[in-house]
This record gives structure tokens, C-alpha cells and sequence, in this order.
């Protein structure tokens, strides 16, 4: 597409983790992507130079044409941080000191002269071009406000740390975003609970949403997770009226470390060993994991009620990673402290490149924000990456001498899938633009029926080859949400997690709560078992006809065979890989995989036409283990 001839803001987020790339024009969202998309490494921090260029080609310009770049926090200020916190705890930390100077003072001092050389190597730089730095949580509030649909809102951010900063309140009116309180490092949410998501044997970064899904499996009416629970409050973390946190540092390694916690202090205070990422998981796991969740969950409570305190708004923008903990976000929702709620579907660091851009247009340039009362809000259902072509789909089926049938009629496409569905068929589903963020949104998605009891166990076993707790997510149609869930308000971006109607329940058996984890996993909990966690709930993504009609017309298509407006959704991808990008991304990962039929644009691929294919597990060496 092009551009008509007005402002045009480049935001970059890089150098840390999920590195990113967003082009505004007139305020408007023209394209946006992670990098790890492009690359293939999972929340690679590298200079996003493939989703810039990714950007000003869905543009149809080159950066001649580009008003001004925004990165999206202020390097100078971290750096002062962390100087200001080696000598606060010296002499601790001094070897992490000494190894981490010559990387700021080599690379991360000068980072506008790194964005310039990056930048040189893109069609139409020219040295006047304007590079601007915006605070980190002025990031993050922007991305979530800006495209909220609301004229006005309480801001709240959490992460782990921007510049000094880990958490802010903030208001939002009009164009304007006023600053009403911060909450400084070391003492952060987002950091306490990557420290247990790192106790827990998960990767920090990448891990959290395993410790979110895995503390249902907690029992809540244990003594041990009360204990927990205690240990925490007593110990670790002090948690004040207004949601503010104090962390007992004793126990941390992050501030100068290399390690997030004390191994042997967290050891002794609950009583078990850190655990190795490969090794099996125990109820002591699950019930630490129950602990910090809702340890997390009374924090942002807290600090919401605070928020509406403070503003007097009866609306609510979230962002910042810990905004990704949909689990407190449909408490928080259902606890009606806000009537409205709308949390950017990017709200981790990635997020903070489009963030960047609309505080540069809306604050520095003064320009006037437009809301659109008849959308949900301004992102565009999040999908804001490259859109795959015919001619793609041709080359990969030349390249490896694929097996694809064309269908024009999507009716008659839509209706086929949806049987193969029903057949308990395994769908790669690879449609229209990829989803901004880190949620498949039925733009790389893979699809099952959410009725098959087998399906969580094959997806997560023969497909994503990742642990067997791991739940997934169903989509549903918006109009049919209801019927399903205890779910009143559109969830558009799968970051609400609700209970599934009383109605739909299986009872369950006497003993339970005393079997192990594995034997818990099976029970058929009710007639949508695939996407039914152990605690009842599930994390749903409503899905709109006006921000994806084809995925709809597919549910659609999938009710009226079965009754069952619903779908299982996962990303597309396998563990450690990120969410597929091209049509011959989907490909590989679809001959990698137990999977049994692509579909990519109007192309159906069927797993037993293809010819052999030989790498099958070489996606093991090729991805980290997240």
C-alpha cells in the first residue's frame, strides 16, 4: 500500500529482548513486527533492520521519506542506573561489573551513533534524519492509550525495568499523557516473578507464561501454598496499601548479579531445590506457582484501585509485560474497579517501538488524536505484519516440490477445513497479515477442535514438542462468546482469562485433588475439553468479523457442522521457534510436525501427498529450548 504525503514516524524498540519495528503515518498504524520473525531467533534483541525494512516496504517508501525515528527508552538514564546501583551495593557485584562496562561503553553508550550506522545501510537515509529517545514507560503508556478506544483513562504500566522505573500510574486525555506516580528498581513485580520463574527451571523472558499456566495446577486449598504464600509476604516482599512493593534484596541477584536469584537462601526458605529446566515437575512446583500468582494478583489489584483512586477514570490501559499475565487480567476485570478495560496486545518490549512512535506524534508534535467510536480501538485486530502472496506460495511449492491444491472459493475452502476439524485433524492456518505481539491470532495459528479430549495431548506432545501442562486457548466467535465462557466484554487479543459456563462442567472425581499432575491433565472437565485449564478457566480470544473475516467465516463453518462455535488456537510454531512468518516457514514447521494438513492463503497442503522429508527433528539443533 501507499502512504499519502503526511508525518511519518519510525519506532524502534532493540538491544535488550524482542526487538522491534512500528511506521505511523497521521497517527494511523501502517505496519509493525518483531524482528525474531525475520531472523528466526526468539526474542532477538538485535537491531530490528529486517522489520524496519519490512515496514517502509508495506509502506511503499524508503527512509528519505521517514519524518523522524524514536527509540523507545532513554539509554543514558539506564546507564545511570546502573552505575548508581554498582556503587549502592558495592563491593558486591564487582566482577559483573567489570564484565559488563566494556559492553555499555563499547555499544549501549552510543546508541544513536549504533541507530545511524544501522541505519545508513537502508535505502534513502540521509544524515539530517532526526532520532529522538522517549522514556520507556512513556512507551509503554502511549502503545496502550493512544490506540485505546477511549477519550480518557487511568495508565497503568508494569514491567520489569525501563530506565529506573518498573511500574507507573498515569492519565491519558485527548493527546496528553500526564505522569501521576513511578515505582523505582530494584523493587519490581515483573522482576519477582521472573525470579520464580527462574527458581521454577523456566527461561526468564520467555518463561513467565509457563509459570501463569502452570499455577492453576497449584491446589489452592493446600497448607503448603498458604505457606507460601506467607513466606513470600513475610520475606521477600512487602506490599503496601496503594500496590507499591518493597523487595528484600538479600534474597535477589539481579541488581548486580548474573543470576535473578540466591539460590541457596530461596532454597532454604521453601524448602526444595531450584529446578533444572528439563526436570519433572512436582505439586511443590505448582503450588509455589499458585503462590506468586496470586501474590501478582493483589499487587495489581492494589494498584489498580489505586490508579482509579488517583484518576477518577472509569477506564483502564494496561502495558508493560506483566500486562501479558491475563490470568490477573481477568480478575481484574471481573473485580470492577474499572468498567472498561484495553491492554495493548504487544505489551512487552516489542510494543514499546509503536508506543515510541505515538508519544513522538501525539506529545512532541502536538498533533490531535481522532477515536473512533465505532471500532473496538486502533489496532487493527493486531494484524500489522507481512501478508503472504500467491507467487510465495508458488515458490516454496517448486523449492521442495510441495503438494498444493488451490481452492478459489473460500466458501467451499472454509467448509473443508472445518471437516477436516471435526475429523480431529491438526490444521496449520496461515492467513491474511501476521499478528503483532507475542498471541496467534488466527493469522499463524494451528487449529483444533476444542471438543477432542486428545487434542491438548497431541498438540502439546506431537506438535509443539513442549510440556504436557502447557494449556491452550480457544477462539470463539464473538456473538457465541457467552455460551461458552463467563466472558461479557470482547477479548479480541487473548489477554482475559475467564471461567467456562457452569453449564458445560463435568463433575470431578472424588480424589482429585490427590492425584498427581499428569493423572489431573486427562479429566475431562467439560465439553470443550481441549481448551478447559484444570481450574475451570480458559484464555479466550473472541474473534470479529470486522478485523478477520476469513478466521470467523472458518468457525462459522466449523458451528454449522458441529454446533461448536470454537476452535483451539495455538501459534504456529514449535518449542523455542518463533510464530512462522512466511509461507515457507510454515512449510518446514508443518513437515517438522505430527501435524496433518496447511493451509496457507488458498493453498491446502495435505501431510500424506508431500514427499518424504528428511530433517524432521532438526528443528531441536535450529531453536533454543525456550
Amino acid at each position: 500500500m501507499k502512504v499519502l504525503d503526511s508525518l511519518i514516524i519510525l519506532g524502534i524498540s532493540s538491544f535488550y529482548h524482542d526487538s522491534a519495528a512500528a511506521l505511523i503515518q497521521h497517527g494511523e498504524i501502517i505496519a509493525a513486527a518483531q524482528e525474531e520473525r525475520f531472523t528466526r531467533k526468539k526474542h532477538d534483541s538485535s537491531f530490528p533492520i529486517n522489520a524496519i525494512n519490512y515496514c517502509l516496504e508495506e509502506a511503499g517508501i524508503d527512509l528519505s521519506k521517514v519524518d523522524q525515528v524514536v527509540f523507545y527508552d532513554k539509554p543514558l538514564i539506564k546507564f545511570e542506573r546502573l552505575l548508581e546501583t554498582y556503587y549502592a551495593f558495592t563491593p558486591q557485584g564487582l566482577s559483573s561489573f567489570i564484565r559488563s562496562m566494556p559492553v555499555w561503553l563499547k555499544e549501549k553508550m552510543f546508541i544513536k551513533r549504533e541507530i545511524r550506522s544501522q541505519l545508513k545501510t537502508i535505502e534513502g537515509y540521509h544524515n539530517n534524519l532526526k532520532i529522538t529517545f522517549p522514556e520507556h514507560h512513556l512507551s509503554h503508556a502511549a502503545s496502550a492509550f493512544y490506540l485505546s478506544p477511549f477519550q480518557e483513562a487511568a495508565i497503568l504500566t508494569l514491567d520489569g525495568v525501563g530506565e529506573w522505573a518498573t511500574a507507573s500510574i498515569a492519565y491519558g486525555k485527548g493527546k496528553h499523557i500526564k505522569l501521576l506516580k513511578e515505582l523505582h528498581f530494584p523493587h519490581s513485580l515483573g522482576l519477582l516473578y521472573s525470579a520464580i520463574t527462574y527458581f521454577l527451571g523456566f527461561r526468564v523472558n520467555s518463561g513467565e507464561y509457563k509459570l501463569m499456566g502452570l499455577a492453576p495446577y497449584g491446589n489452592p486449598n493446600s497448607e503448603q501454598v498458604n505457606s507460601y504464600i506467607k513466606i513470600l509476604k513475610s520475606q521477600i516482599i512487602n506490599i503496601h496499601e496503594d500496590g507499591s512493593i518493597w523487595l528484600n534484596q538479600k534474597y535477589f541477584n539481579y541488581a548486580i548479579g548474573l543470576r535473578m536469584v540466591v539460590d541457596q537462601k530461596w532454597e532454604s526458605l521453601f524448602g526444595f531445590k531450584r529446578r533444572k529446566p528439563e526436570d519433572e515437575i512436582l505439586q511443590h512446583h505448582c503450588n509455589l506457582g499458585l503462590a506468586i500468582q496470586q501474590v501478582t494478583e493483589e499487587v495489581m489489584l492494589k494498584m489498580t484501585q489505586y490508579a482509579a483512586d488517583l484518576t477518577g477514570s472509569k477506564n483502564l490501559c494496561m502495558a508493560g509485560g506483566v500486562a501479558l499475565n491475563c490470568v490477573a487480567n481477568g480478575k481484574l476485570l471481573k473485580s470492577k474497579v474499572f468498567e472498561n478495560v484495553f491492554i495493548q496486545p504487544a505489551a512487552g518490549d516489542a510494543g514499546g517501538a509503536l508506543g515510541a512512535a505515538l508519544a513522538t506524534y501525539h506529545i512532541h508534535q502536538q498533533k490531535e488524536r481522532v477515536v473512533d467510536d465505532s471500532k473496538m480501538d486502533a489496532m487493527k485486530g493486531s494484524y500489522l505484519g507481512p501478508e503472504i502472496t500467491n507467487d510465495e506460495i508458488n515458490h516454496v511449492i517448486k523449492k521442495y516440490k510441495a503438494s498444493g491444491k488451490k481452492v478459489e472459493d473460500f466458501d467451499v475452502l472454509a467448509n473443508e477445513v472445518a471437516s477436516f476439524l471435526a475429523e480431529g485433524k491438526a490444521v496449520g492456518w496461515v492467513q491474511g497479515r501476521m499478528e503483532f505481539g507475542p498471541r496467534a491470532l488466527g493469522g499463524r495459528s494451528i487449529l483444533g477442535d476444542a471438543r477432542n479430549p486428545e487434542m491438548q495431548k497431541k498438540l502439546n506432545l506431537k506438535i509443539k514438542y513442549r510440556e504436557s501442562f502447557r494449556p491452550f486457548a480457544p477462539s470463539v466467535l464473538a456473538e457465541d462468546c457467552l455460551d461458552f465462557f463467563e466472558q461479557e466484554t470482547p477479548s479480541p487479543y487473548m489477554l482475559l482469562v475467564q471461567s467456562v459456563q457452569q453449564k458445560r462442567r463435568n463433575k470431578l472425581p472424588d480424589d482429585y485433588q490427590e492425584r498427581n499432575l499428569r493423572d489431573k491433565l486427562y479429566v475431562e472437565r467439560s465439553d470443550i475439553p481441549a481448551v478447559t485449564h484444570i481450574d475451570f478457566s480458559a484464555r479466550i480470544q473472541t474473534v470479529h468479523k470486522e478485523t478477520n473475516p476469513r478466521y470467523h467465516q472458518l468457525i462459522s463453518s466449523f458451528k454449522a457442522l458441529t454446533g461448536y462455535g470454537l476452535v483451539v488456537n495455538t501459534s504456529f510454531n514449535v518449542r523455542g521457534e518463533p510464530i512462522v512468518c512466511t509461507a515457507e516457514d510454515a512449510y518446514r514447521c508443518f513437515m517438522r510436525t505430527e501435524m496433518d494438513v496447511l493451509v496457507i492463503g488458498d493453498f491446502v497442503f495435505y501431510k500424506e501427498d508431500q514427499p518424504h522429508w528428511e530433517d524432521t527433528d532438526h528443528w531441536k539443533e535450529e531453536f533454543v529450548l525456550d
